[in-house]
């Protein structure tokens, strides 16, 4: 009796152990299936564009729509997610989200393409202050970094997945069917959250995870500007593979879909790797007595060089096998930066200020998805191509990894 006594907080911890597992597994999985539907656009767009009479502009500016309603509520829902039940949160996210996906299959013009992009980023704004909200919450700081390298691997294979499985379907079926699997295949995983959440969503149904913060306070702290700032120079040249590459590979190469397919999902595949080794390496090294804060900003630094080059190069690439390697160079690059990004955030915000201030900090870095997109777009129309599309891709990571290295403050909590 009293061996079964003392063997019942053990298993209960290992529960709980094992439920906060499944949920960080899941909520990777919903980052995966995120960037899957937000990516699908691109992967359609050599059909898509030609068949809604899309110019550059007009397609650029549909990706770009998603991005004028995520980008600003980023900010709101990292504010709810410090306030409400965030389990419930991400349940009304993801079933959005999959919808706006499923029907832009039925798409006719470009009306109701911009609508659909807008639902879709209402519905994917909460992936981000969500699960950063999750992490500082229940995640130790030892396994922070192998936690966001999960979700960090995730919004690689995501593209990757999306890239592989969307270009056979677009070589056989063409664009549509695109939309209508893959946001079937997004519904699908309701089913397991709402199973494996069940226990943590009913004690955060009637109080927060912690205690939020104000976000006039959050507002008023100079370095979740600063951070934001950088973000944007991370997402920049990500957004821009994610979203021109098909198209000028296709289009502007000449090369076939399945070479296209190929390329664009070798360079997310380096990406998931990278952050999944990396996040796991800086997890040791922290361990074993590193400053955390000196590892992450070193990544940083690092991995915007890589992108900045890569892409300049990219523009230059004719041959299959310089670009595929440059690809390779840009994964590698975007790897180390997606790891670390939110980990940086986490540690300045501290668990109670986690998801307003990821919310922020996200709010401003996806501003680039609403700029690069039109700009790019514009220039490829107005300017004779991509070759100062290409020049800007490259420069704003380059900034940004002087910004990383001069500019963002000690990384260290200042939300207590």
């Amino acid at each position: 009796m009293m061996a079964t006594t003392a063997a019942t907080p053990a298993g209960s911890a290992r529960a709980s152990t094992l439920r906060i597992t499944a949920v960080v597994a899941l909520l990777a999985l919903s980052v995966l299936l995120n960037y899957v539907d937000r990516g699908a656009i691109g992967v359609a767009a050599p059909l898509m564009k030609q068949e809604l009479s899309l110019s550059a502009t007009g397609f650029g500016t549909a990706v770009s729509a998603f991005f004028w309603v995520y980008a600003p509520l980023c900010l709101v829902v990292g504010w709810l997610c410090d306030r409400f039940c965030v389990y419930r949160m991400f349940a009304a996210g993801v079933a959005l989200w999959a919808a706006a996906t499923l029907l832009t299959g039925f798409v006719q013009g470009i009306g109701l393409l911009i609508a659909l992009r807008l639902i879709l980023g209402l519905g994917e704004s909460i992936a981000f202050p969500g699960s950063s909200k999750i992490f500082a919450a229940e995640v130790p700081a030892a396994h922070r970094g192998s936690a966001n390298a999960l979700v960090a691997a995730a919004l690689a294979f995501g593209p990757a997945v999306g890239t592989l499985a969307g270009g056979m379907i677009l070589q056989e079926s063409g664009w549509r069917p695109i939309f209508w699997i893959f946001g079937a295949v997004t519904l699908l995983w309701l089913l397991p959250w709402h199973l494996v959440s069940a226990p943590l969503r009913s004690q955060s149904v009637t109080k927060p995870v912690t205690e939020p913060v104000a976000m006039p306070r959050l507002l008023r702290h100079r370095t979740v500007w600063l951070m934001g700032i950088g973000h944007f120079t991370t997402n920049y040249g990500f957004y821009f593979l994610l979203t021109w590459l098909p198209l000028f590979l296709v289009k502007t190469r000449s090369f076939s879909i399945a070479d296209m397919t190929m390329l664009t999902t070798l360079g997310f595949v380096a990406q998931g790797v990278t952050a999944l080794v990396m996040g796991r390496l800086s997890d040791r090294w922290v361990a074993s007595g590193a400053d955390e804060g000196a590892v992450r900003r070193r990544l940083m630094v690092t991995g915007q060089a890589l992108i900045s080059l890569a892409i300049g190069a990219l523009f230059f690439a004719h041959d299959l096998a310089l670009l595929g390697g440059l690809l390779l160079l840009a994964g590698i690059g975007t790897g180390l930066t997606s790891t670390n990004v939110f980990a940086i955030g986490q540690i300045f915000a501290g668990p109670r200020a986690a998801g307003g201030w990821v919310g922020v900090q996200n709010a401003i870095g996806n501003c680039s998805g609403i700029i690069g997109p039109v700009a790019t777009g514009l220039m490829i129309d107005h300017l004779g191509g991509y070759g100062w599309a290409f020049a800007l891709t490259a420069a704003v990571p380059a900034f940004g990894a002087l910004w990383w290295a001069r500019v963002i403050p000690k990384i260290e909590q200042v939300i207590d």
